[in-house]
């Protein structure tokens, strides 16, 4: 079986090459100058702080700033469970992203996009726990966020 893996692996390298298929960071590749130049606006909340945070991360802090992005956030927090006791014991937060990249040169429009996605967390009896549970489900929902973004931005860098 692992001999099999092997030549599979042997085999699938090339037909990736002659798909096209480069990797996105390398030289020559379609993001080659995204990586520290994308300066997203400054946050106003705590989920906009994460998601700035979480871009930068993957993104690089902009060192010296070609683009502009400017993020608008939607958070919607839906009580999925309910006990006997009418009380909320499981909530889904849903999260929207709309974001626009511009040329700061210029200030021209280059790309827009949108992404959505979404995380849950447990109540407790204990407010302070569920405080916890609930900050914690916000930095989930930012870094996937972000992870989105990146992915979108990556995939159509070709575009602008």
């Amino acid at each position: 079986m692992l001999s099999f893996n092997r030549r599979f692996l042997l085999l699938a390298l090339p037909a990736l090459a002659a798909c096209g298929f480069e990797p996105v960071y390398g030289t020559g590749g379609s993001a080659e100058g995204l990586r520290g130049s994308i300066l997203v606006d400054a946050p106003t909340t705590r989920d906009s702080f994460n998601l700035v945070a979480q871009l930068e991360q993957r993104l690089g802090r902009a060192q010296a700033p070609v683009y502009g992005m400017s993020v608008a956030l939607s958070v919607e927090e839906k009580g999925l469970a309910i006990s006997d006791t009418n009380n909320i014991t499981r909530y889904n937060i849903l999260g929207r992203a709309d974001y626009v990249l511009r040329d700061l040169a210029t200030d021209d429009e280059l790309y827009k996009g949108s992404v959505n996605t979404f995380t849950a967390y447990s109540a407790s009896v204990q407010p302070v726990a569920t405080l916890a549970a609930e900050r914690d489900a916000n930095a989930r929902l930012m870094s996937a966020l972000a992870d989105k973004i990146t992915s979108d931005l990556l995939l159509n860098s070709g575009k602008f």
